[in-house]
C-alpha cells in the first residue's frame, strides 16, 4: 500500500502509561480528545482524575484486554531500564519490557488504530548497543506498520530545560516522516553567558557526571544516583548561592500548569516528594502538542535527506523503516526555536538553598571524581557551605 501524508482530523487518543498526562494535555492543546487512560501509579491516577474527569482510566495495562475505537495509542512506556540513572537492565527489564503489551494491543490489523506514538530517554539507542530499539523496531516491522524516530530537544519549544527524547510515529496507513522531520530549525548557537547567568547541575552527582546546563536545569529525572526523587540544583555564582526550585516550576519547566500534581498527594496517602518522581516521568507538553499539530498539518518531506542505513549501524538521532529497510535521516534535534526566557526570570516560585547535609555530600563527591568542573564552581559551592553553617539565618528566594 501506497503511504501517502495528509491532514488529519481530530484523532481519539488511547493513553497508555499515561502518568500525569503530558502526552494527552498537549495533544489536547493540539485539538484532539482521549478515550482512554491506562496508569498504575496511585498519584499519577489521582492527578488524571482531576484533570480528564470525563475519561475511563484502567489501572494496569497487563490487564487491558482490547482498545476501543480510537486513531492513535500514545505509550511513553517505562524509561527505567533504559536510563543512565536507571538499571540499565534493558528492554528486556521489568519495567521498560512493559512495551510488549503495547505490541499486544497492536497486534489487531482490523483495528481503528493509525498511529502509534512512543517516546522514551535517547540512552535506549545506546544501551546494549542499540538492542531495545532493533527489538521496537523489528516488532512494529512484524505488526505491518512504517516507524520513524528522532531525538528532540525540549529547549526548542521555549523551555529553560535542557531534556532530550525520542519519540517514534508508526503507521500501517500513513508516512510518518512528514510529521517528524518535515520542520527542522537546525542547531542553535551556544547560549551567551551574561551577569546572573544561573547554570543548572544535579547536586545527587558529581562523581561521573554533572548535567551541567546553562540558563536551564538538567533533565527532570524520577529518581537519582542517590536512589530519590529529587531537583535539580541552581548555580547562582554572583550570589555564591545554591538553590532549589519550587515543585511548581518544576511542572513549568514540563509545560504543565503549577500544581497540576498537587491533587497526587491529596489525604496524606502519598508523600510531597512523590510529586517530584511524577513530574521527572512525565513527557513535556509543549513536546506533544506540536506532535499534535504536525500530525493535524504535516510539511511536505525531502527524502533527499535520507541515507540507508547499515545492519546493526549505531542508531542515528532520526531514522526510519519499513519492512527490513532503515534509513538515517539528517535532521536535527530542534523542529524549532521558539524564544525561551532565562532560567532566573522563570523561576517563579520562592527557592530553597541546598541543604548543608546535600552540599557536603556533594562536595564529598566531587573530591573523589576525575570530572573537570567550570571555573570557580566548586569554590562558590564551599562559601555557599560556610554561609549555610553560619549562625545568620541564610536564605534565597525569588
Amino acid at each position: 500500500m501506497s503511504l501517502q501524508p495528509h491532514e488529519q482530523p481530530a484523532l481519539r487518543i488511547a493513553g497508555l502509561f499515561a502518568g500525569i498526562g503530558g502526552i494527552e494535555l498537549g495533544l489536547h492543546q493540539a485539538g484532539h480528545t482521549t478515550s482512554l487512560l491506562c496508569e498504575i501509579d496511585e498519584g499519577a491516577c489521582r492527578v488524571l482524575e482531576e484533570h480528564f474527569p470525563e475519561v475511563a482510566i484502567m489501572r494496569d495495562v497487563r490487564e487491558l484486554g482490547d482498545l476501543p475505537e480510537v486513531d492513535l495509542v500514545a505509550a511513553g512506556f517505562p524509561c527505567q531500564d533504559l536510563s543512565q540513572a536507571g538499571q540499565t537492565a534493558g528492554i528486556s527489564g521489568r519495567n521498560s519490557g512493559l512495551v510488549g503489551e503495547v505490541f499486544r494491543l497492536m497486534a489487531d490489523e482490523a483495528s481503528s488504530v493509525r498511529w502509534l506514538l512512543l517516546e522514551n530517554v535517547p540512552f535506549m539507542l545506546q544501551l546494549g548497543r542499540g538492542r531495545a530499539m532493533r527489538f521496537i523496531t523489528e516488532s512494529l516491522e512484524e505488526l505491518g506498520f512504517t516507524w520513524a524516530y528522532r531525538v528532540v530537544d525540549t529547549r526548542s519549544f521555549g523551555l529553560p530545560q535542557r531534556r532530550k527524547r525520542v519519540v517514534l510515529l508508526a503507521s500501517r496507513t500513513d508516512d510518518p516522516r512528514p510529521v517528524l522531520f518535515g520542520e527542522d530549525a537546525g542547531e542553535p548557537r551556544a547560549p551567551v553567558e551574561r551577569r546572573q547567568t544561573a547554570y543548572g547541575f544535579y547536586w545527587t552527582e558529581g562523581v561521573r557526571g554533572l548535567g551541567w546546563a546553562i540558563d536551564a536545569i538538567p533533565t527532570l529525572k524520577g529518581g537519582s544516583t542517590v536512589g530519590i526523587p529529587s531537583p535539580p540544583a541552581i548555580w547562582l555564582p554572583d550570589d555564591d548561592a545554591v538553590v532549589l526550585p519550587d515543585i511548581r516550576d518544576a511542572e513549568r519547566l514540563q509545560g504543565f500548569p503549577a500544581d497540576w500534581t498537587e491533587s497526587a498527594v491529596s489525604g496524606g496517602r502519598v508523600r510531597q516528594g512523590h510529586r517530584w518522581k511524577l513530574v521527572g516521568n512525565a513527557v513535556s507538553v509543549p513536546l506533544a502538542r506540536w506532535i499534535g499539530e504536525r500530525l493535524n498539518a504535516p510539511s511536505d518531506y525531502d527524502a533527499a535527506r535520507e541515507e540507508p542505513l547499515e545492519p546493526m549501524s549505531a542508531w542515528p538521532k532520526a531514522a526510519w523503516g519499513s519492512s527490513g529497510a532503515n534509513y538515517r535521516v539528517d535532521v536535527s534535534e530542534w523542529p524549532t526555536h521558539r524564544p525561551a526566557p532565562h532560567l532566573v526570570d522563570f523561576l517563579s516560585y520562592p527557592t530553597k538553598p541546598l541543604s548543608v547535609r546535600a552540599t557536603e555530600g556533594f562536595l564529598r563527591r566531587t573530591q573523589v571524581s576525575s570530572l573537570r568542573f567550570p571555573e570557580g564552581f566548586l569554590d562558590s559551592v564551599r562559601r555557599h557551605l560556610e554561609q549555610m553553617e553560619a549562625p545568620t539565618l541564610f536564605a534565597v528566594s525569588r
